[in-house]
Parts: structure tokens; sequence; C-alpha cells
């Protein structure tokens, strides 16, 4: 993962029962807060092209298919190697760029391992993804066997019941087992928050995790009935913020599923910037889970240099 010099990974701090227990999210002024966002006027022309090659370098470009094979996890790659178009490139003023990550099953590693060599983190779904009701023996061998394999960053996903039956000690050390596994690949805390049921809920995940160690924190995998929310954004950057003022250690955030379109990764590159400010975001601090977002900042580009709004169809697809 690319990040600053002296960037300190986070660490386990030991869980504070007291501080969890005591959690509260008003979510009428959550709501408020999300509607004024996503209602303001958004930059505009150069400014948001800028934008949106900021949007670019935070995306973890994303398959996660069950017909996922070697050919498209090729595809993949070299498409986060070199998102745009050579024309666009040359056009923007840009020499280069490239996506984030990319993120993957375990089983597509050594494919995108032959591909990037080097170049790019991968991410690695794991921890029996999606649902996560796999033993723990099974899971911590899966996170070893990625790493094992070439994948820089592993996403787990948390036992969601620990958080519906209030049992933070076993989240806590769940994750805190989680993080040991991963050895020197960064992990991203994937919190299912569409299963949580309430705002509370997702502010303590995300406190538990962070004092578990978790590297990032991440809403969704994208397969449940409810993804990335504004409103959940807000109460997990609050949480990064004050994680931050009360430790010193910088955690990241990852929204995933359902951010499909240049406005909505605007929508949340403006939640980092008001909410954490500038230095959240980069890379190393900021993703963007996606498959066809890119698709979309790439036609939005393209209006920008031309004026003409092109079919997503001459795209080439991730």
């Amino acid at each position: 993962m690319t990040q600053n010099l002296d960037f300190k990974r986070n660490t386990a701090v030991g869980l504070d029962l007291g501080w969890i227990n005591h959690l509260k999210v008003n979510r009428n002024a959550a709501d408020r807060r999300a509607a004024s966002l996503a209602n303001r006027r958004t930059v505009k022309k150069e400014y948001q092209a800028a934008w949106l090659v900021k949007a670019i370098q935070c995306i973890d470009l994303t398959t996660l298919s069950g017909d996922d094979t070697p050919g498209r996890v090729e595809r993949l790659c070299r498409k986060a190697m070199r998102p745009l178009r050579a024309d666009l490139m040359e056009a923007l003023g840009l020499e280069n760029l490239s996506t984030g990550a990319v993120c993957v099953y375990h089983e597509m590693i050594r494919p995108a391992v032959d591909v990037l060599q080097g170049r790019l983190p991968i991410a690695a779904v794991s921890t029996a993804f999606p649902a996560g009701l796999s033993s723990m023996e099974t899971k911590l061998r899966e996170i070893e066997l990625s790493v094992a394999a070439g994948a820089t960053e592993i996403d787990i996903v948390i036992t969601r019941q620990h958080v519906l039956m209030g049992n933070w000690q076993a989240l806590y050390d769940e994750m805190l087992a989680y993080r040991q596994a991963c050895g020197d690949a960064h992990v991203k805390a994937i919190l299912a928050t569409g299963d949580l049921v309430t705002l509370d809920n997702v502010a303590k995940a995300s406190w538990v995790c962070m004092m578990a160690g978790a590297d990032f924190i991440k809403t969704s995998t994208g397969k449940e009935g409810v993804n990335a929310t504004i409103p959940v954004s807000l109460v997990m950057v609050r949480a990064i913020r004050e994680y931050y003022e009360r430790t010193g250690f910088m955690i990241g955030y990852k929204p995933a599923g359902g951010v499909s379109t240049a406005k909505a990764a605007l929508q949340y590159l403006t939640v980092m910037k008001e909410e954490l400010g500038n230095e959240w975001l980069q890379p190393h601090l900021f993703r963007i889970g996606a498959s066809s977002l890119l698709t979309d900042i790439e036609r939005q580009l393209e209006h920008h240099v031309t004026g003409i709004y092109s079919a997503a169809h001459r795209h080439a697809q991730p």
C-alpha cells in the first residue's frame, strides 16, 4: 500500500467497554447532515475534473463474481494500471495515473500478481466473505493463505451476530486475531453496515474494530440489501476522527457497494474532506470499493475534455 513514510499503522489499544457502551448516535442529526451534503452544489469544470482524478486514485477496482476468470482479472489489473485512455490523459495533462488497488477473491490473487508484479496493492476478500459464517480456524487459515499468495491487503468480514448481541469482547477478540494473522498485510474490517440495524451499532462496531488494530473500516461487502450510504459514512468517519484524537492513529475509510456514479464518488470525497480534511484524501487512507464506477468517471472526464457525452460501451470495461 502506498503511504507516507512517517505513517503509523494502527495497533491494538485495548477494548474500552465503558466507552463502547456509552456511544450514542443522533439519527436525525446524521440524516440532516447527510442531506446537506447530498443537496449542495458540487464542484464544476476543471475543479470537478481534478476531484474525479482523485477519485480514480482512491478506487479499489473490484471483481467479486462467481464467474471470475484469470482473463477477467488480467483485464481488471491492466485497467487499474491505465484507467484512462491516452488521449484523455494527454488532454488532462496527466503522465501517471492508476487506481488505488485491485480487489479479488483468493483464487484470483495469483493472476493479479502475475500482471501487477508489485506495481499496485492487491486486496483479497477473506474470512468466509461475504457472510463470515465459517469456523475461526478456517477464516484465519484463509487469511494466511491469501497473504502467502501475494495479497498486500486483506478485507475481512466481521461476525454480525457479535454486534447484534452486543458481544463486544467477542468482536474485539475476533478482529485482533484477524489483525495478527495478516502480519504485514493491511487489514480492512468490513462491518456489513446494512445488517447492523442501527447507527449506534455501526459506531460501536467501528470503534471495537479500530481498538483491535484495523487499518481501515469499510461499510459493506456489496452483497447486503443496503450497502454504503452517506449517514453511515458520517458515523464511521467521525469515529475515525475521534479515534485519531484519542490515540494518534489515522484509520482509513472505504465505502463499498452501490458507489457506481461520478456524482456519488464526489459526495464521498466531500464527506472525507469536510469531516477529516485533505490529509485523508489519499489512497492509504481512503478507498472506494467499486467495479463500474470507473466507467462513469471516464465518461465524465471525456465530456470535460470534448464537451460530448459518450456511450458507456465505448470505454474499456474493467
